[in-house]
């Protein structure tokens, strides 16, 4: 193994954001030499448990590898719990009284298996099979049990996209689990084909048909031409943090990296804890309870806004042109 290729792989994983785990398992793998391999890591959302899968390859050329994409996809239904794994479960062909037990840790792979049974089989999650919880059962092939709040995942297990990356550049674990989940993300380093580079606020387009490679399009809304500044657009709001330089500038850093950060707000002197978004479409901050429920961000503005609805027509009708003219 070249251990050199070994800590330049490290070095892009902290580049892109994946833990200490993930470096360990892509080391065993590479110790032991196989072409290409997988890399599992998993984390939990707003809106539910985010798998992802990092693809490594090993050159034709030279013994070293490269991580040139990973998938990341937003489960339906319930996350994993810590040492839990999904199980298929079917009889031993050749030693009756005892079962074949499959083990994997994402859901989609664990459907596609279960599906393909012909026999008797069950689909279960948890730690081991004396310590399960049954999702769907088969008999002869034909599912007929599927556990009702397990029916979502079931029918369908979620969204997905791939991650292309070169060298440890690209989007981070943590920006691509915001996109994921309908949030924009902030670049600074994007390049136009002729080179130049410019500065983005990105989104998934979730609501269009995925193309030939099975992605979605991204939206790209540039900076400045674009007319979003996130610092006059919070500056608009009274939030607390923003009083406070260290705070202020984890604020900034946590919103455009796509989180949901949770800020303080005051309505009339009074102050709460909402969690809040940025929404670069309209040049707008979203605001939502703990329960997830939003909340009318015109309640927090500094000066009360004039002719809102007007204003939000317009908004609306002006982004839809200029983010349809930046869809790739």
């Amino acid at each position: 193994m070249n251990y050199n290729n070994l800590e330049n792989l490290k070095e892009e994983l902290t580049k892109l954001g994946f833990g200490k785990k993930v470096a360990e398992d892509m080391q065993k793998q590479m110790e032991r030499g196989v072409s290409d391999f997988t890399i599992h890591d998993r984390v939990l959302g707003n809106k539910g448990q985010i798998d992802m899968t990092l693809s490594f390859k090993q050159s034709g050329q030279s013994e070293n590898y490269y991580l040139n994409k990973y998938d990341v996809r937003l489960l339906n239904g319930k996350p994993l719990a810590e040492g839990e794994k999904y199980m298929v479960i079917r009889p031993n062909e050749k030693e009756p009284g005892k079962n074949d037990v499959k083990s994997f840790d994402k859901v989609e792979d664990a459907l596609t298996f279960f599906k393909a049974q012909f026999g008797d089989a069950v689909l279960a999650i948890g730690k081991d099979p004396a310590h399960k919880t049954e999702l769907a059962k088969m008999q002869e092939g034909n599912v007929n049990y599927i556990e009702k709040d397990f029916n979502r995942t079931y029918r369908n297990p979620g969204i997905s996209q791939t991650i292309y990356v070169e060298r440890g550049k690209g989007f981070t674990a943590e920006q691509s689990a915001n996109m994921i989940q309908g949030r924009a993300v902030f670049r600074d380093d994007l390049l136009k084909l002729g080179g130049e580079p410019y500065q983005a606020w990105v989104k998934l387009d979730l609501d269009s048909q995925k193309d030939r490679h099975h992605n979605f399009q991204t939206l790209q809304y540039h900076v400045p031409t674009y007319g979003f500044i996130l610092e006059n657009t919070l500056n608009k709001f009274n939030i607390k943090e923003l009083n406070d330089e260290k705070q202020h500038e984890q604020l900034i850093k946590s919103v455009e990296n796509g989180n949901r950060p949770l800020v303080t707000v005051s309505k009339d002197g009074q102050e709460s804890k909402l969690y809040m978004e940025v929404s670069p479409r309209y040049s707008q901050l979203n605001f939502f309870r703990e329960d997830g429920k939003p909340e009318k961000r015109e309640q927090f503005l500094k000066e009360p806004a004039k002719d809102h609805k007007l204003e939000v027509s317009k908004d609306k009708s002006q982004a839809k042109t200029q983010e349809q003219g930046m869809a790739v």
